[in-house]
């Protein structure tokens, strides 16, 4: 007997406490769907931004956070595949990428997931609309069939694969949109969040040089630290105090690589100013549309080069699952994550993250 309901914490104001409910769940599984009951989700950096307001637009609310999930399926529909053409079966633990549409121009002419004009993100679900429950602060969650679905490895612990899911696949994205790092490069992270410290990581393990890993709390940057960084650089340093620090670790030459993890305003002007002659500067983390004017004289006289990167597809899921299996006694992953809670502390560990006293918060929906 398949439930009827899943119990879930909605979101139904930006900065208001979660509202425990029930949700329905469909009578029928569609063709290519599962219904999956979820072990756990840990939160993004974009959740927390939805809830505060920060990212925010018209209709989106009452809705489910979380897009970091992984569980076990409960029911299937009638031929659903994994991403390898394989079929699923219940009790498999799997993790899924955000659904795409099939047939617009971004996944059929420019065959490129991410720039599907109908990709089926969490926070585009309204929770009073079918399908209700596709996001991770639920019991259980249903797959569309536009979803790609992948196993998960079994050496990948549940909160591996579920970061997997975004923050570790966002990341491992941006490094090949930036040709993947030259073995000795000097690598700056703009940002010491959860992306921030996994990326701090990644390029070490990519065979970096040197990684500097710029942010704050100083706890964070302590973590990143213990994730590779040789050096750390508080923002409360300024933007010019920033670019001489991470020159003064360079002897001069400047970054090869600068990922922007962070977002902020003055992200754009630092990258350029300690940059080294051809280096690349990746952008992430900026997600608004405000106009930070850059000197495009020292953009052409250094030669430098921008990439775009947006989120990840479910090539690169697999690629942080398979990070994680190669990688999982390399780096002490446990400690990004926060001891789980059930739903009912879902909106304090939301609070938490919001004033960073932590850095990946887990809600594990079988907890009470």
């Amino acid at each position: 007997m398949l439930p009827k309901t899943t119990r879930a914490a909605v979101l139904v104001a930006h900065g208001a406490p979660l509202e425990m409910t029930d949700l329905p769940l469909p009578e029928a599984i569609e063709p290519g769907a599962a219904l999956v009951r979820l072990h756990c989700s840990t939160l993004c950096g974009t959740d927390i931004e939805i809830w505060s307001g920060k990212m925010s637009f018209p209709g989106m609310l009452p809705m489910v956070l979380g897009h970091e999930m992984v569980g076990e399926i409960v029911a299937l529909g009638e031929g659903t595949l994994d991403a390898l053409g394989r079929p699923l079966k219940t009790g498999q633990r799997i993790g899924w990428s955000e659904s795409t549409c099939g047939h617009c121009h971004g996944c059929n002419i420019l065959r490129e997931p991410v720039a599907c004009s109908s990709r089926g993100y969490g926070f585009l679900q309204r929770a009073d609309r079918p399908p209700y429950a596709i996001s991770g602060l639920s019991q259980y969650a249903y797959v569309t069939p536009g979803a790609e679905k992948l196993v998960i490895p079994g050496a990948v612990k549940d909160t591996w694969a579920a970061m997997a899911g975004c923050t570790a696949k966002t990341v491992l994205r941006a490094f090949e949109r930036a040709g993947n790092l030259r073995t000795g490069a000097k690598v700056v992270v703009q940002g010491a969040g959860a992306l921030g410290i996994f990326a701090t990581a990644a390029a070490r393990l990519s065979g970096a040089g040197t990684v500097i890993t710029v942010g704050a709390p100083e706890s964070r940057l302590a973590m990143a630290k213990r994730f590779g960084a040789d050096h750390t650089v508080d923002i409360a340093l300024g933007s010019e105090g920033i670019v001489e620090a991470v020159m003064a670790h360079t002897d001069g030459h400047g970054a090869d690589y600068i990922f922007d993890f962070a977002g902020a305003p003055s992200i754009g002007r630092e990258a350029v100013g300690m940059a080294a002659q051809r280096g690349r500067i990746i952008v992430v983390g900026t997600t608004d549309h405000a106009e930070n004017p850059l000197s495009l004289g020292r953009v052409m006289g250094k030669e430098l080069t921008f990439h775009g990167s947006l989120n990840g597809d479910i090539a690169d899921y697999k690629r942080a699952l398979d990070f994680f299996v190669d990688f999982g006694s390399r780096m002490p992953w446990d400690d990004l994550f926060s001891a789980p809670v059930g739903l009912s502390g879902a909106d304090a560990a939301i609070r938490a993250m919001q004033a960073q006293d932590i850095i990946k918060a887990v809600i594990d929906p079988r907890l009470s």
